[in-house]
């Protein structure tokens, strides 16, 4: 009865879970793509989107997707080897034990007419399959905890699944080993299987499986006779060697009953089988309903996150469905840090220590954004700032074994994200060039918002940038900003500036403009001149700073060996410094 309760509970729950995870998909809204869709039409897009690729050629690259990337999991061979061992063993064996012991009499039983757990190879399979799962969670400990891959971050989650499948697994040999240590077991196996009556036979039969399938008995103790044992082997011929192999092919569980021996007896007398038993079982059940909500659901969506990606395209999906594929992204994340690994710009990481800049932990603070969970100030500035950070270089997307479309998530969820107050200074770098180039895919009104915000931030911070008329006579020089500017290599060089205006002639925003001063405030060699004179405010309120390109065509051209780029890298670094720390 409790059995029962549990199993239906533990299956309304994995149900249920699922559905509102799933449901979620049609829901959230992770950035500013399709953010003007309701669910009945994501839902309408997303079966239109299925048939459409079912009646038609794409058929071949989902079923090539299933085989390779889903099943064979061919992405992640390409990057890690022992990583993909793994994922195969956990998977594999997990899958495994499910189809041929967890649902033995709905499937095994089915095709083998001839079935009993105990005989083999059924015995040893089960065993075969336990011992894959465990040295796949021993190389997932391994990987993590000893070998410590560059920028994988541990989180409560990544503990959770370990622990869970360790009990699952722990708890089952131990059942197995505590059956075959238990005498009251093998009591109620003759009672139910052999029929046997004779008690001198029942005697042979018992010293035989004390000798040979590592029982311990309370009344029976070795060494044996020849005699006994022969008669023994008999009996166990006649009446359990049809139904039950010998115990030592399962080998886990027959390592675990050597193991308990000792205490076999006392554990027989607490009932011990049916305390593992029951952990065991409630521990499977506790797993099939917390994997919706627990990391381990990416089994579920990053297999439809690679079937989606093979068959959709940015420019040709339909919106609808671009924006349930980035909310479905968000679960089909197992947090493997491969991204972060390849990641161009995790250095910044290395850096300032922000864990934003890494894609992985970037993903981790959307899905909690989407889900509407609030976040810190602190929080929102460290994932404003990783997420433009961020050069689109797609690395990440090409190396994902869950084949997520990371670059498409971070434009759509950096407008997002820039919607919102306290904008990183990094929009008016060179950064944001992803941003400008996907100009036409973004919306109209809030291009220009984030950009106008920070030059105001910046216009407040150095008030003189906006009076070229007055600011050389009022702005006072400041010693200080002149050493500090000069302490480094690069920015050093700013001495041998003699205005010969090269750097200003060859710089492609001084190009672009009819009238470059008034949109740039100082031109390249003016802000040169404004450091040499210690000029604070010129120096670091110039527009020029945030429109520069870095294309180094000014350093390159430069007679006397200035690094101008360089140097307004510095000046840069100094005014977004000293603009957060003032606000």
């Amino acid at each position: 009865m409790v059995f029962s309760v549990a199993l239906y509970l533990s299956l309304a729950l994995f149900a249920i879970g699922t559905v509102v995870k799933i449901s979620t998909w049609f829901t959230r809204k992770v950035g500013v793509f399709g953010r003007h869709f309701t669910t009945a039409q994501r839902v309408g897009g997303a079966l239109k989107g299925i048939f459409g690729v079912v009646f038609s050629a794409k058929i071949a690259a989902l079923l090539r997707a299933l085989i390779l990337d889903v099943l064979l999991q061919m992405r992640i061979a390409k990057e890690d080897r022992l990583r993909w061992v793994m994922h195969l063993l956990i998977y594999g064996g997990f899958m495994l034990l499910l189809l041929m012991h967890a649902l033995e009499d709905h499937i095994t039983a089915k095709l083998f007419s001839d079935y009993y757990s105990t005989l083999n190879p059924f015995l040893t399979l089960r065993d075969i399959f336990g011992l894959m799962v465990m040295v796949g969670v021993a190389i997932a400990v391994y990987r993590r905890f000893i070998l410590r891959v560059p920028r994988m971050m541990t989180r409560p989650m990544d503990h959770y699944a370990i622990v869970i499948v360790a009990v699952i697994l722990l708890s089952g040999v131990l059942l197995e080993g505590a059956k075959m240590t238990s005498h009251s077991e093998f009591i109620r196996m003759v009672e139910d299987y052999a029929g046997m009556d004779d008690e001198e036979e029942i005697k042979a039969l018992e010293s035989y499986w004390v000798a040979e399938y590592g029982l311990v008995s309370p009344t029976v103790k070795g060494p044996f006779e020849a005699g006994i044992l022969e008669k023994g082997y008999e009996a166990h011929e006649s009446n359990c060697a049809d139904c039950h192999a010998p115990n030592a092919s399962a080998f886990m569980g027959y390592t675990a009953a050597k193991i308990l021996a000792p205490v076999a007896a006392g554990l027989d007398r607490a009932n011990g089988v049916t305390v593992f038993w029951y952990i065991h079982i409630l521990a499977c059940f506790f797993g099939l309903a917390y994997l919706p909500f627990s990391k381990m659901f990416h089994i579920v969506s990053s297999s439809v996150s690679l079937l989606a990606n093979a068959v959709m395209d940015p420019e040709t999906s339909l919106p609808e469905n671009i924006a349930t594929r980035q909310a479905m992204e968000l679960d089909a994340c197992m947090h493997c840090g491969t991204c972060s690994l390849r990641c161009s710009v995790s250095v910044a990481y290395e850096a300032n220590g922000n864990a934003m800049v890494l894609p992985a932990e970037k993903l981790a603070a959307l899905k909690a954004y989407a889900a509407d969970k609030a976040l810190s100030p602190k929080a929102w500035a460290a994932l404003g700032e990783g997420i433009v950070l961020c050069t689109n270089c797609d690395r990440c997307t090409v190396v994902c074994p869950a084949g997520i479309n990371l670059r498409e998530l971070w434009l759509s969820a950096r407008e997002a994200i820039l919607s919102k107050d306290g904008v990183p200074l990094l929009m008016l770098s060179p950064f944001s060039l992803f941003r400008g180039l996907n100009r036409h895919r973004l919306p109209a009104r809030g291009y220009e918002r984030p950009l106008k915000a920070l030059r105001q931030a910046m216009a407040d911070a150095f008030p003189l940038v906006r009076d070229t008329e007055t600011r050389i006579p009022v702005t006072p020089v400041d010693k200080d900003f002149k050493t500090e500017a000069a302490g480094t290599g690069p920015g050093s060089t700013f001495a041998y500036c003699f205005s010969c205006e090269n750097c200003t002639t060859v710089c492609p925003v001084v190009e672009a403009y009819d009238n470059p001063q008034d949109a740039v405030g100082l031109l390249p060699h003016q802000i040169m001149r404004s450091l040499g004179l210690g000029l604070k405010d010129l120096a670091l309120g110039a527009p020029m700073l945030w429109n520069c390109l870095t294309c180094y065509q000014c350093q390159e051209h430069c007679p006397q060996g200035v690094k101008v780029t360089d140097v307004l890298y510095e000046l840069k670094n100094m005014a977004a410094k000293e603009t957060a720390a003032g606000s």
